[in-house]
């Protein structure tokens, strides 16, 4: 007895504005906006890590400035 090969019909659901759809079944168009919104939210959350390391990177550097100036008089330091 021969078994029939199941097809791979995996469904794609995603979710946007709190309502739920099956890519599958969309048009092309809408298809490739989802794709392309995919890619925006993707570019966002690598901007936003790099973001994030920048900023750790400018405390360091400003608290290592900061140790280096102690001691060192400033201008509206009484001489």
């Amino acid at each position: 007895m021969m078994s029939e090969p199941v097809a791979n019909t995996k469904k794609s659901v995603f979710t946007f504005r709190g309502k739920r759809y099956d890519l599958n079944s969309l048009p092309e168009e809408l298809k490739d906006l989802v794709q392309g919104l995919r890619q925006a939210n993707a570019q966002v959350r690598k901007h936003n890590d790099t973001l994030k390391v920048l900023v750790v990177g400018r405390q360091r550097l400003s608290d290592q400035l900061n140790e280096k100036l102690n001691g060192i008089p400033s201008l509206s330091d009484p001489s």
